[in-house]
């Protein structure tokens, strides 16, 4: 159980609800296969196979939301609308019209859609309700935003909100590539991306490459901004920190891992220590990035 990225949000400190209540309120909108004229479905299953729809160690809890799509592709559903539309045509000797088009594509989709395969795919989200932090496995904002809609939809209340700092990441990117050093605890790795802010949008990026030349220097000079910058954090955790304060390509590096192997032999015992390891460390991360950005702002 390692993230692979965190989408990352703030939720009241500590957290009122009680995990008995959490529990519940999911169970309600616990997962359900798509029914043959289902083109989708979502609901929450549990992390663990045939375990609590919350998983809880050491006062940390982890959810799970799972979504079933059925792969019906349109150009399926157009070329068999199309080829009865023209038998249509032969036997009633004139062209379809809109409404018996509209007939013909609805009738296809309601006898492809029970045969079409179906696709599933689990979403994990972390939460911390002694320090307030919602943390979303995903690479994306739209996609972090479907477990968001999934739990406002599922919960009484939600009370979540954007993680704010004193300073935007390009800032603070542009001044530690400006300067050729990281801040506290944190070193530059060898990723990184820059974006020009004219109508061009001239953008360089570098992968496995020294960035404390005076290359990169230049580039800032020409007024290219850092959209992507790749770090690692206390010798332990490497990441890629976005425009956005997204946090992508996370790694727990060996001297992590290795902490976790040989905790445990079951693979409960084994998924417990990863995760209770993860949280530990991601609770130790994210202040850290907060506080090199110029530390958290939050709302009155």
């Amino acid at each position: 159980m390692w993230f692979r990225n965190l989408q990352l949000y703030r939720l009241p400190a500590p957290w009122q609800m009680k995990i008995e209540d959490l529990e519940d309120q999911l169970t309600k909108r616990r997962f359900v296969p798509c029914g043959s004229q289902d083109p989708e479905s979502r609901g929450w299953v549990p992390p663990m196979a045939d375990g609590a729809l919350v998983h809880s160690v050491a006062s940390q809890w982890l959810i799970c939301l799972c979504s079933e799509h059925r792969l019906l592709p349109s150009s399926v559903v157009k070329q068999e609308t199309e080829e009865r539309a023209a038998a249509l045509e032969l036997t009633q000797g004139f062209k379809p019209g809109r409404k018996q088009m509209k007939d013909l594509k609805e009738e296809v989709t309601r006898e492809l859609m029970p045969r079409a395969f179906t696709r599933k795919r689990k979403v994990f989200a972390w939460i911390d309700p002694k320090d307030g932090w919602f943390a979303v496995d995903v690479p994306s904002v739209t996609r972090a935003e479907d477990v968001l809609e999934a739990l406002r939809q599922t919960l009484d209340a939600f009370p979540l909100t954007l993680v704010r700092t004193e300073n935007s990441p390009v800032s603070a990117m542009s001044d530690w590539l400006a300067g050729g050093d990281a801040p506290a605890g944190f070193t530059i790795d060898m990723d990184c991306e820059l974006k020009s802010v004219t109508e061009e949008k001239a953008a360089v990026r570098y992968v496995r490459h020294s960035l404390d030349g005076d290359e990169i220097k230049t580039h800032l000079t020409e007024g290219k901004l850092p959209t992507k910058l790749a770090l690692t954090f206390d010798d332990r955790i490497s990441f890629l920190l976005t425009e956005k304060a997204e946090i992508k390509r996370l790694q727990f590096l060996d001297v992590v891992k290795e902490e976790a192997d040989g905790s445990g032999e079951s693979a409960q015992e084994l998924f417990d220590a990863h995760f209770a390891l993860m949280a530990g460390e991601l609770k130790r991360l994210i202040p850290a990035v907060l506080e090199a950005l110029g530390g958290e702002t939050r709302a009155d």
